[in-house]
């Protein structure tokens, strides 16, 4: 995809910069003796330092997001990225080497200040320059054709024609239109102003088209007759890799999921960007890991006896295995403590929990009430398959039903599955389709709202829904 080959060529680029501030800044400690004595360094001593450095500043630069985003971003905003972003690594970087070492008298404080906003401003300067150079060697070459993203229209009306003719003039949009897609069923009647050979498909084969052209954008321009359409077709595009933008004419329809963007006037929103910085995502993901060892630990002696308990009270295996539906569509193995009677779905197939179910065992209904049949599950969050705290996954039987019937269904797929979710915490178990359709309200809310602070939030509503023995 042309989006990793913007990645790896910046991150390349960034990493020789990086190699090239730690041996200028040697070359001025040690040779102009601006801070210290005079002392002959080889080139290749130092050579060890710069790489482990240059992969420090890799790190800090992906955590917080210096590689997203970087088809065509404006190299002004780019360089304030780095600017803001080169201070904070400056300052981890120093108070990890120096706080030991340092007795923080009046010169050492004034050594060390130097010592930081020289390096600093070097590697704001290296990196900065570079990624100006790097960007405009990339819109040189998107001005002659080479390097575009391929993108499709959703349209074929008057306002898609336009739209394409806006992007073919303007080069700079990175943009390169390789058909477009009829938002009208085979059997509807449609009145095309784009020329038929250049129509790839309809709605319903959206999917197949993105992965034959290999698109990265989808551009939704209908005529405004058809708005009531744009839910069905956002909801038809299963692709989590794929930026979909749509004309400000429909931004009421779809207000709170949208980013404004302009793409060198002409006027679009991004429909669905994603909330949680690259840094939270970190950090979520560390958190997940951390605690997780942590209450695997800490409840070790309850899962053992846990495990006795089933054991001995019912047959059948402890450990429950089910494939269910993880971040975006993929399937994964989900554990659990078994808390149903063997082959308890063989007549009736999958069905939602009640109350009396009778496929719980005694045992079970405890299990479920304390969610310590959940348990297990620690270590789907430990592989990466689920998270802490996400939506509920499902089984594919259940997502299929509910990708035709809800809309935006398939938007709680692009964030990984979590043990308790705002649904979980607020809402009941399903029961019926009305409790599922309320219960995907709570999970995109949460989608769209994604963040550290939800999930602590969220974590303590469940240790006090876990104490009241709410689960079912």
């Amino acid at each position: 995809m042309e989006r990793k080959r913007d990645i790896i060529f910046t991150l390349l680029a960034d990493f020789i910069a990086l190699l090239a501030v730690w041996y200028v800044f040697y070359h001025i400690r040690f040779e102009l003796q601006l801070f210290d004595s005079p002392q002959l360094v080889a080139p290749a001593s130092i050579l060890l330092p710069a790489i482990v450095t240059a992969f420090y500043w890799i790190a800090v630069f992906a955590f917080f997001g210096l590689y997203k985003r970087l088809y065509m971003i404006s190299r002004f905003d780019e360089i304030l990225r780095v600017g803001k972003i080169t201070i904070i690594g400056t300052l981890i970087f120093f108070f990890l080497l120096f706080t030991d070492d340092l007795n923080w008298n009046s010169s050492n404080i004034s050594y060390a200040k130097n010592y930081t906003i020289i390096y600093w401003l070097l590697t704001f300067s290296f990196v900065a320059f570079n990624r100006l150079i790097v960007r405009t060697i990339q819109k040189a070459t998107v001005m002659r054709g080479v390097g575009l993203h391929k993108a499709i229209i959703v349209g074929v009306g008057e306002t898609a024609r336009q739209v394409h003719e806006d992007i073919e003039r303007h080069k700079t949009s990175g943009l390169n239109v390789v058909g477009f897609v009829d938002q009208t069923a085979k059997e509807e009647d449609a009145d095309p102003k784009v020329e038929p050979e250049m129509v790839l498909g309809t709605i319903d084969e959206i999917n197949e088209i993105v992965d034959k052209y290999g698109v990265e954008d989808v551009i939704v321009a209908m005529e405004p007759q058809d708005r009531f359409k744009l839910v069905n077709i956002l909801d038809s595009i299963e692709k989590p890799n794929v930026t979909i933008k749509i004309l400000p004419d429909f931004y009421q329809i779809i207000s709170g999921l949208n980013q404004t963007n302009q793409i060198f006037g002409l006027p679009l929103i991004v429909v669905m960007p994603d909330p949680m910085p690259p840094w939270e995502k970190t950090v979520k993901r560390l958190m997940d890991i951390i605690l997780s060892l942590i209450i695997l630990i800490a409840t070790l002696p309850v899962m053992i006896v846990t495990a006795l308990l089933i054991r001995f009270t019912s047959e059948g295996p402890v450990v429950f295995a089910q494939e269910r539906v993880g971040l975006h569509g993929e399937p994964f193995t989900m554990y659990k403590f078994r808390s149903m009677y063997q082959n308890a779905e063989k007549k009736t197939g999958p069905t939602w929990a009640t109350d009396d179910d009778p496929r719980i065992t005694p045992l079970g209904i405890w299990l479920r009430k304390l969610r310590l049949d959940e348990l297990p599950q620690l270590l789907n969050v430990l592989k990466g398959d689920m998270s802490l705290v996400g939506p509920r996954p499902e089984r594919q039987f259940f997502v299929n039903q509910f990708k035709k019937q809800i809309p935006l269904y398939n938007r709680r797929l692009r964030v990984r599955p979590g043990i308790t979710g705002w649904a979980q915490v607020k809402w009941k178990y399903d029961e019926t389709f009305d409790d599922v359709i309320e219960k995907t309200k709570y999970d995109l809310f949460y989608v769209e709202n994604i963040s550290l602070k939800m999930d602590l939030k969220i974590l303590i509503n469940t240790i006090f829904t876990m104490l009241a023995g709410k689960g079912k």
